[in-house]
């Protein structure tokens, strides 16, 4: 690891230490119904959208009420999501003349969900494949819609932990319209002027052709981009307008943005945790939960930077030099921009899975076994290291949750967590959260490793060739694919990744088919509501309980105990459910890699 790319990672996180706290105390306020700055110019806009959507701002709901709320803002924002990709070629603002000839209705359905669950998973190319029309109607609006509903359950899950004898969690309608209205619209306005002064592109022109110095001609892809890429990376969305994601320069064309684009995934989830602790009513409780975020993340970054720095050793031995110098960077460079290197793509890639974005600046296929584990655990982990926009913040609630019913079965009391008891139902519904996404990713993972992997075939020259893959709707589908422990990561980050609702992909897989868009999208599914319905009911339970007083018995909650033991749960419950998996994918690769093949068949006879 080099200096440069050291100060890179810690300067990227004081600056988030340092917008944790304002960013925070403004959505505190916000939410509990006082007074902002905005207040003044955005206001008579709120009261506006309660009258024409006719909600009472006073009246609130139950949690089942709420979470039926919810669901039906999620059914209509499926439907018209994928009523506008199947009708684009009826519509305006097409000048690629895209139609259903891109856009089958697996694919659609594929794409509707991955954009109303906050996972912005793309089977597709965008720039070949969607009209500008929905580029913006369907996807970036779905995109401030889905990262909203996020903010509106972390804030109702809040609301569980600092209220008492109350049947209420708030009210959705007010909670979405808040944090689209304050948060998400003046934010991305911002962002999108400083994205398009530093060169990301803004426009409708057709797409154009250069000719090349070659002779040849080329396509160059053009569109609405700066809007799009504001709020993809402020409601860690991830989806890109182009293919090429953040990497494309037409998305993330200096280092400032790139900068700036990490900084905009990060500043709502970091900013939660404050929120957390101002709600509760001890900001120190909120400190203590982004004590281990902070941890977690820092541990990731540097092994990630340090994996993906010493590159591969086989090259070593073919007088290849690994060394960063001053005249090339070392290490593996595969992949990655020249323009961002191996510290900023290192960071990109955690921060990233980190929180459920999914934007990338580099292919994270190309990192080395031991740098896409961390992207991978990271995802696994149900994105709790600062997380999504709403999503990080309940999901460690949830393994506070666990954390203090753990450290109470130790002791022998009941556990307790700012000042409310955490009983059976409470644990019940963590439990059914984490199985439901463990389900989820490890058996659609190993159904399609079965399904989707047939035996690797080779021609008479030991040449691979075009594999098959189930096509119920017509002839068998082939394309050429990666075997052994990489195909099988590939698999098993794609399922992690929809589980996750993350959207970032080893890109070696091609998920373009009927099998991948349906059982992708139903993982998508799982991991957005059957995580975060249990969650809203234990949410539900603990706002009727009453807050008991802390006594010498009671394990404090804000200090470094509290925090290790966090940190503790996390990689515990991730270990023990993934290890069996990742040891056949990434651990096993990475010993093949480093010649130990003997040893790693001697483990691994699965792949020998």
């Amino acid at each position: 690891m080099t200096t440069n790319g050291i100060l890179q990672i810690v300067i990227f996180f004081l600056v988030i230490v340092a917008l944790a706290k304002p960013v925070g105390e403004f959505m505190a306020k916000l939410f509990d119904g006082k007074r902002t700055f905005l207040h003044p110019i955005l206001r008579p806009l709120e009261t506006l959208t309660y009258k024409l959507i006719g909600i009472n701002e006073d009246t609130e709901q139950r949690w089942s009420t709420y979470t039926a709320a919810l669901l039906a803002f999620s059914l209509f924002s499926f439907l018209f999501v994928y009523a506008l990709q199947r009708l684009q070629g009826l519509l305006p603002l097409n000048p690629q003349a895209f139609g259903t000839a891109q856009v089958s209705p697996d694919l659609a359905f594929n794409t509707a969900v991955s954009f109303l669950t906050n996972t912005d998973w793309q089977s597709y190319s965008g720039e070949s494949t969607l009209s500008y029309l929905v580029q913006m109607a369907a996807l970036t609006v779905q995109n401030f819609a889905s990262a909203a509903a996020g903010i509106a359950i972390a804030i109702a899950v809040v609301r569980g932990f600092a209220r008492q004898q109350m049947n209420s969690l708030g009210n959705f309608w007010v909670d979405i319209t808040r944090a689209t209205l304050y948060i998400l619209l003046p934010a991305s306005v911002l962002i999108a002027l400083v994205l398009c002064s530093q060169g990301v592109i803004q426009n409708f022109h057709p797409y154009t052709v250069a000719n090349t110095m070659e002779g040849a001609k080329q396509i160059i892809a053009q569109g609405p981009v700066a809007s799009q890429e504001a709020i993809k990376m402020l409601g860690t969305n991830g989806g890109g307008f182009f293919n090429a994601n953040s990497a494309h320069p037409f998305e993330n064309p200096t280092p400032f943005t790139n900068f700036l684009q990490m900084l905009l995934i990060f500043v709502i989830p970091a900013g939660l945790t404050y929120t957390f602790g101002v709600m509760v009513g001890d900001r120190r409780q909120g400190w203590s939960i982004f004590a281990a975020c902070a941890l977690l993340f820092m541990a990731g970054a540097f092994f990630l930077y340090w994996a993906e720095q010493k590159g591969n050793p086989t090259f070593e031995k073919y007088g290849v030099q690994t060394v960063a110098s001053a005249t090339q960077p070392g290490g593996n460079m595969e992949g990655k921009e020249t323009r961002f290197g191996i510290a900023a793509s290192a960071l990109f890639a955690t921060v990233t899975t980190d929180a459920s974005c999914g934007a990338v600046n580099a292919m994270h296929d190309s990192l080395t076994p031991l740098g896409g584990l961390v992207p991978m655990f990271n995802i696994e982990t149900g994105e709790v290291i600062f997380g999504g926009v709403g999503a990080g913040l309940y999901g460690i609630l949830l393994y506070a949750i666990l954390t203090v019913f753990i450290a109470g079965l130790m002791v022998g009391r009941t556990p307790e967590y700012v000042g409310k008891k955490i009983e059976q139902k409470e644990v019940k519904m963590a439990m059914i959260a984490l199985i439901a996404t463990a389900f989820s990713i490890l058996v659609f993972s190993a159904i399609s490793t079965v399904v989707q992997f047939p035996a690797p075939a080779k021609d008479a020259k030991g040449q691979p060739v075009a594999q098959s893959y189930w096509n119920p709707s017509g002839p068998p589908i082939t394309n050429y694919n990666n075997s052994g422990p990489h195909g099988f990561s590939e698999g098993l980050y794609a399922y992690s990744s929809a589980t996750g609702n993350n959207g970032s992909a080893f890109a070696g897989i091609n998920t373009n088919t009927p099998f991948y868009n349906l059982t992708m999208g139903l993982a998508m599914l799982i991991g957005r509501f059957l995580f975060l319905i249990p969650l809203l009911a234990a949410a539900g339970n603990l706002a009727r309980k009453k807050k008991i007083p802390s006594t010498s018995g009671t394990l404090p909650t804000h200090g470094p105990l509290f925090v290790g033991l966090l940190v503790g749960t996390i990689i515990l419950v991730g270990a023990l459910t993934f290890f069996p998996a990742l040891a056949l994918g990434p651990i096993v690769e990475h010993y093949l890699m480093i010649d130990g093949k003997l040893f790693s068949m001697l483990l691994f006879p699965v792949w020998s």
